[in-house]
């Protein structure tokens, strides 16, 4: 009866930590074993406390599950470091490591379900979508919307479906609503690929409302549902089962790949999260040279050494 650990990144947004909460409480309702969920960064309840929990109550051994859509830093780098860590700090405890969650049929579907809460089936054929992630400086995990947005768009009957990042990489919202208008598109819906809200996926409506060039319409997030457990689970079966087909083949920490040659064999280690004992209030972890979280063409964007 192996318990499972859901492992969040962490939000500024209030809503976004509490429907977080909500899910881990949707599979606690779902699952015969003991579960928990924590954050690595940003947001209580921390990692080390949702670990805490579950070897307080005798368990020596869990599941984790990231709860993360791409391959990107936090599900290759951040999460094992933050797992190694708790791993040191308790005596005889072990883990197995789930994949990351996209891309996958039913988160598919899910985005279609979101999809057709803002668009009638018969304006299918002349509407754009603007597929949102969160953006990333590991070219592989952006590789991994472009690959959803071209599933989306494979049999579903919609006009055209473009990738867009709303942080760290090209095309912004900005100038992917301006492609899908000089593509001829009637209209775009805007369709966030977050789990849950937050900042980010704030400032993507935010971005799509302002622009007026064409009608532009913002679909919800994924969020807390009965569709993101099945996947959930899943992926904690797949743990289970030793099952993880990881893709290494464009892995950044792994291969040389042009302009990304200094972070093959790059440690990993945990972000800093303020709730944490180890850790001082008021940082955060980065890369070093590594952008903060904004857009390469945000004016506003620093850099963090």
């Amino acid at each position: 009866m192996t318990p499972l650990l859901l492992v969040g990144h962490g939000t500024r947004d209030e809503s976004g930590a509490e429907e977080f909460g909500r899910f881990v409480e949707r599979l606690r309702g779902r699952l015969p074993v003991d579960v928990s969920g924590g954050f690595i960064e940003l947001s209580p309840p921390p990692l080390t406390d949702a670990v805490a929990e579950l070897y307080d109550a005798g368990h020596r051994h869990f599941a984790a599950v990231p709860m993360v859509l791409v391959a990107a830093g936090h599900g290759k780098g951040d999460i094992p470091g933050a797992l190694a860590r708790e791993r040191a700090r308790r005596p005889g405890l072990s883990y197995v490591y789930g994949r990351p969650l996209g891309p996958h049929p039913k988160l598919l579907d899910l985005l279609d379900e979101r999809l057709s809460a803002v668009l009638d089936p018969a304006e299918r054929a002349d509407t754009a979508v603007l597929l949102v992630g969160r953006g990333s400086t590991d070219p592989d995990a952006n590789a991994e919307v472009h690959k959803v947005a071209r599933l989306l768009w494979e049999g579903r009957g919609l006009g055209m479906v473009e990738p867009a990042f709303v942080s760290l990489a090209r095309p912004g919202v900005p100038e992917g609503l301006d492609r899908c208008r000089r593509l001829g598109a009637r209209r775009v819906v805007v369709l966030p690929y977050f789990l849950f809200p937050g900042v980010l996926p704030d400032r993507v409506a935010a971005q799509a409302q302002a622009h007026e060039d064409v009608e532009v319409r913002c679909a919800d997030v994924i969020g807390d549902c009965d569709g993101l457990a099945d996947l959930v689970l899943e992926r904690y079966e797949e743990a289970l089962a030793g099952d993880i087909r990881m893709n290494c083949d464009t892995c950044v920490y792994r291969i040389a790949m042009p302009g990304f040659e200094d972070r093959v064999g790059a440690p990993q280690v945990p972000h800093h999260h303020p709730d944490d004992p180890a850790h001082g209030h008021g940082h955060a972890h980065l890369h070093p040279g590594d952008p903060a979280h904004a857009h390469p063409d945000d004016p506003s964007r620093t850099r963090v050494r």
